[in-house]
């Protein structure tokens, strides 16, 4: 069994370099595609100044600098001469971009760059994308993480108690609840969280932006966590009252489909408590569609629930990092955290997989198709 597994994983992860790199290869062919790149952007920045100033000239080195920025306040001082931009100076700034290289020669410099993790500079960002990732990084993955943890512990027990009380008033009564939790999209919620409890139009209970506190660093151990969890509690109640109602429901469904089967019956007949019969058999195969889907709620959790609860809570993680990108059309930016997004999603795949047999040690790996 260890042998199977330790092949099935090898597998797995030789097959992450395929997979990585078609996604790399057809997100890079539909950016190249799409109008409005960095170089137009910022000539049309620079074609703003001259209309204002009435005045443009030929792109010098510290020019360069800060266009390279999006830092455009001081180029009055620099540009001088005729209107209209310089085909010069637009060759500058494809330079500037690399956009003077082959599509195919820039791609796969930019594999053999992110080989090494090492993911360039912002274009429009005095900062490494290596170091926006690493500080923005832990901010989702705490909305992430802590919401997916929630949710399952909530889902998991609620389904199992509406499929032992099917059809009951507790049944129909929390049925009710995960309905409207459902109905309620969870960045309305967060702002009816915000109104309510931190000083909206009633209580001031919770702070209402920022991941902590001015004072973080001077706080003790304790402090720390207490001030942590203060300022997370808003926004990860927002991810889970929208997130628990389908896991509930899938939980409830399999336990009534496992339930009404013959070897529960056979179990019962045999003798064997219900505790047993619910916990030691029914459990194990009704657990596996859900703990299957534990990557894929995690991963919709950590990047594409939290990206509105960041703006609205104003906390500084990567799906506004990623959402910025795609505006500026930062593209160091946007591919560094697709780069990070995809990998992380092949891992948490795999994870999923070694799961299973966590919970079912009946699966053979061996016949496992990857």
């Amino acid at each position: 069994m260890a042998s199977s597994m330790s092949a099935y994983i090898l597998r797995r992860l030789l097959l992450m370099i395929p997979t990585l790199l078609g996604i790399m290869v057809l997100n890079f062919i539909i950016v190249q595609a799409a109008p409005g790149g960095p170089v137009e952007r910022m000539v049309a920045q620079l074609t703003s100044l001259t209309a204002e100033s009435g005045s443009i000239g030929q792109l010098s080195g510290p020019s360069t600098d800060m266009a390279a920025k999006g830092d455009v306040g001081g180029i009055n001082n620099v540009y001088r001469g005729a209107r209209g931009l310089d085909p010069e100076i637009i060759a500058q700034l494809e330079k500037m971009y690399g956009f003077d290289k082959p599509p195919l020669e820039r791609f796969l410099q930019m594999m053999g760059n992110y080989l090494r993790f090492d993911f360039g500079e912002s274009f429009f960002r005095n900062e490494r994308v290596v170091d926006l990732i690493w500080r923005t990084l832990p901010v989702t993955l705490s909305l992430g993480v802590w919401t997916t943890l929630l949710v399952y512990l909530i889902s998991i027990p609620l389904g199992i108690r509406k499929a032992l009380r099917d059809g009951s008033k507790f049944d129909v009564l929390s049925s009710w609840i995960i309905i409207i939790g459902y109905a309620i999209p969870s960045f309305l919620f967060a702002i009816l969280l915000i109104l309510v409890f931190a000083g909206g139009n009633y209580l001031q209970w919770f702070p209402m932006k920022g991941l902590t506190s001015d004072n973080f660093a001077e706080l003790s151990l304790a402090g720390q966590v207490v001030d942590y969890f203060w300022h997370i509690t808003l926004p990860v109640l927002a991810m889970v009252i929208s997130g628990f109602a389908g896991l509930t429901m899938l939980t409830k469904n399999c336990f009534l489909e496992e339930i009404h089967k013959q070897y529960v019956l056979t179990a019962r007949a045999k003798g064997l408590s219900e505790h047993k019969v619910l916990y030691g058999h029914v459990f194990r195969n009704a657990m596996l569609i859900v703990i299957a889907g534990f990557p894929a709620a995690l991963l919709r959790m950590v990047f594409t629930s939290a990206l509105l609860i960041e703006i609205i809570f104003s906390l500084n993680g990567m799906g506004l990092l990623g959402y910025e990108a795609v505006i500026n059309r930062d593209y160091p930016v946007m591919f560094g955290t697709l780069y990070i997004f995809t990998l992380l999603g092949l891992v948490f795949n795999l994870i999923g997989d070694l799961v299973y047999v966590a919970v079912d040690p009946r699966i053979d790996f061996e016949r496992r198709e990857v």
